[in-house]
């Protein structure tokens, strides 16, 4: 007999064969309102094998790419900054080995340990973010590590004139402010997004992906809900059209599936994911 390893649904290559890294980061301890996104990418895992591997919409098949599964970190909840340093370090291994690495959150926190890692690899990285909140707070409750201020630190990384943020719809007045001169950001969704990748073709960038730039009627499983959001088709089409960038890192964040029993913000979020995978190869 062999031993039961649970892997993303189509995602059992072995690692040398494979062009993208999966790997769970489950943390959500600086969330602000409602907790559980922890659990989001071992939820995934399990609920991944009610999808096909095969896509419609863009007629790929999950089983004729290469994507290899790392399973979760184990994550200290009770230090941010280590959690980071082994998000860091996670990232920072799969690029060495010359692979995508595509993570699963956790809270939006996350991603600045995974872009610390990508940043070092590529001097004029770019981010594209998608999200329903601007996440450009200096502090939050006096926190300068929160989901609240991770797009600040990570232009503490990159700097003016490199983050592009799309479907905002929730903001503090202060941020707001400062991010209009630092920062590009398009409000409540996907316009002017064909000219930002115009622009973009040829760089590096690193896309985060907060899932709750989807409408509340279409994913409510979420920790920090907003009314007004994109629907799940605006998203794919959007999705496809990054996928035409020079991507070196990605992840999507912020599903809290417990928060929706019925299911659905987890169906959701897997779709999602199998269109990246597909799309990103």
């Amino acid at each position: 007999m062999s031993r039961n390893i649970e892997t993303f649904l189509g995602c059992d290559n072995e690692f040398e064969d494979s062009k993208i890294v999966i790997f769970g980061a489950p943390f959500d301890s600086t969330t602000s309102y409602r907790p559980g996104a922890r659990f989001a990418s071992r939820i995934m895992r399990a609920e991944s094998y009610g999808l096909e591997t095969y896509s419609l919409y863009q007629k790929k098949d999950l089983e004729d790419i290469g994507v290899f599964d790392a399973g979760d970190l184990e994550l200290c909840f009770g230090d941010t900054n280590l959690a980071l340093k082994d998000i860091e370090e996670m990232t920072s291994a799969i690029l060495d080995f010359g692979k995508l690495p595509f993570m699963i959150g956790g809270e939006h926190l996350v991603t600045l340990g995974a872009v610390r890692a990508v940043s070092r690899k590529y001097e004029d990285l770019h981010i594209l973010h998608f999200d329903a909140h601007a996440d450009l707070r200096e502090e939050y409750l006096g926190a300068t590590l929160s989901h609240a201020t991770v797009m600040r630190r990570i232009w503490d990384i990159v700097g003016d004139g490199k983050i592009y943020q799309f479907g905002i719809r929730s903001a503090d007045r202060k941020e707001y402010e400062w991010g209009k001169e630092h920062v590009s950001t398009r409000l409540f969704g996907f316009q002017g997004l064909e000219e930002v990748i115009a622009g973009l073709e040829g760089k590096p960038v690193y896309f985060t992906l907060d899932l709750d730039i989807l409408d509340t009627s279409v994913f409510p499983g979420t920790g920090t809900p907003e009314a007004g959001g994109v629907s799940f088709q605006e998203l794919l089409e959007a999705v496809l059209k990054v996928s035409r960038l020079n991507i070196v890192g990605c992840d999507i964040n912020e599903l809290s599936p417990q928060l929706d029993a019925s299911g659905a913000s987890t169906a959701v979020a897997l779709k999602i994911l199998r269109e990246m995978l597909l799309a990103f190869y």
